[in-house]
């Protein structure tokens, strides 16, 4: 009798007991408020940041906090809203020479995550380094690149979401700092032998990016 009370009483907890939460990829939109992406040009005569923010950055994601290893996203620049400080220089950047923005097709500046090294799932609050692989493209010439990262996922409780919401902010967030590196000759641009001094060939990228559950 006793005995099998006490498998009654087992198959009860067991059944009771909480069932752990599948696996869930969630999807993510660029907080434009809160989101930046920057250039930088170190020739030996001048260094310049071309900057872009707002309507001029755009992005979506798709991420399992407990599998970050299969995140995917794609990050898009829109290059004819980047500003270096100088309207002269936006302009020639923007040229037929340059970037020829004009043409729809070589506007955005892009880059598609396809691959993400990080260790573990990650854990709400804390910054996780990762190593981001993706292919760059710009002016429509894409090229395999791997970016410097760090990953944070930021869960809101009820009572932080209410706190937030006129901010955008939802219950998962995610914040990511990236920084990269590439070249004009990478993606077919030549810069001219006059400008070598003003306009290095080498290109260095930063992201300061921040996703809200959608």
């Amino acid at each position: 009798m006793i005995r099998t009370l006490a498998i009654v009483l087992a198959s009860l907890l067991l059944t009771a007991a909480p069932v752990p939460a599948a696996a869930e990829s969630m999807n993510f939109k660029l907080l434009t408020n809160y989101s930046q992406a920057s250039f930088r040009s170190d020739a030996p005569l001048e260094t310049f940041v071309g900057t872009s923010a707002l309507e001029g950055i755009q992005g979506t994601l798709a991420l399992d906090p407990a599998k970050p290893q299969d995140a995917k996203a794609t990050v898009k620049v829109d290059m004819s809203r980047v500003s270096t400080g100088i309207e002269k220089r936006d302009a020639d950047m923007r040229g037929k020479n340059y970037l020829d923005t004009e043409v729809e097709g070589n506007k955005w500046v892009t880059f598609e995550v396809r691959k993400v090294e990080v260790t573990g799932p990650l854990q709400p609050g804390k910054e996780a380094p990762a190593k981001v692989h993706g292919v760059l493209t710009i002016k429509q010439k894409p090229t395999d690149t791997v970016a410097d990262a760090t990953v944070m996922y930021i869960k809101l409780s009820p009572e932080q979401v209410e706190q937030q919401k006129r901010f955008g902010f939802t219950s998962d967030n995610v914040k990511v700092k990236a920084k990269l590196n590439s070249t004009f000759t990478a993606h077919g641009i030549q810069v001219p032998q006059l400008l070598f001094l003003k306009v290095a060939n080498d290109i260095q990228m930063l992201a300061d990016l921040v996703f809200v559950r959608q």
